[in-house]
């Protein structure tokens, strides 16, 4: 992957937007083209989970498949674990979910761009950059 290159972190609801060819996946497919583009492994099992839930197997071969297409997925750090924890109290009243914060600590920790489909990440106040994808 070039370091060189803007870095951007997948939400959950963005990959699934760009899989799903969903409004916003010319946004997420802009962000595969010209950003390094990172997952964190428990944004990847919202993916797997969500896909099961429409009755479509994935797992090795769909992580198998974003690598090929540039996406890095993530292992969830104790780091990211402590910014995700801290973000709690901020992010409580919008109903936050683990999820949705383990996408923004890995965001911080990167000092990325993230994108998603989750309107109320625009309005916590949030220490970096968030990209409503439908918007």
């Amino acid at each position: 992957m070039s370091e060189d290159k803007p870095i951007c972190v997948l939400d959950a609801s963005a990959l699934l937007a760009w899989l799903q060819r969903e409004p916003g996946a010319d946004k997420v497919e802009h962000a595969l083209l010209a950003d390094r583009c990172l997952l964190s492994a428990v944004n990847f099992s919202e993916v797997i989970a969500k896909l099961a839930d429409y009755g479509v197997e994935a797992g090795p071969q769909l992580a198998a498949s974003l690598e090929s297409i540039g996406v890095e997925i993530v292992p969830f750090s104790q780091e990211h674990g402590w910014l995700a924890g801290a973000l709690r109290q901020q992010t409580r009243v919008a109903g936050l979910s683990l999820g949705d914060r383990a996408c923004i600590a890995l965001a911080q920790a990167q000092q990325a761009t993230v994108l998603t489909t989750d309107k109320a990440w625009l309005s916590l106040g949030l220490p970096l950059v968030c990209v409503d994808i439908r918007q």
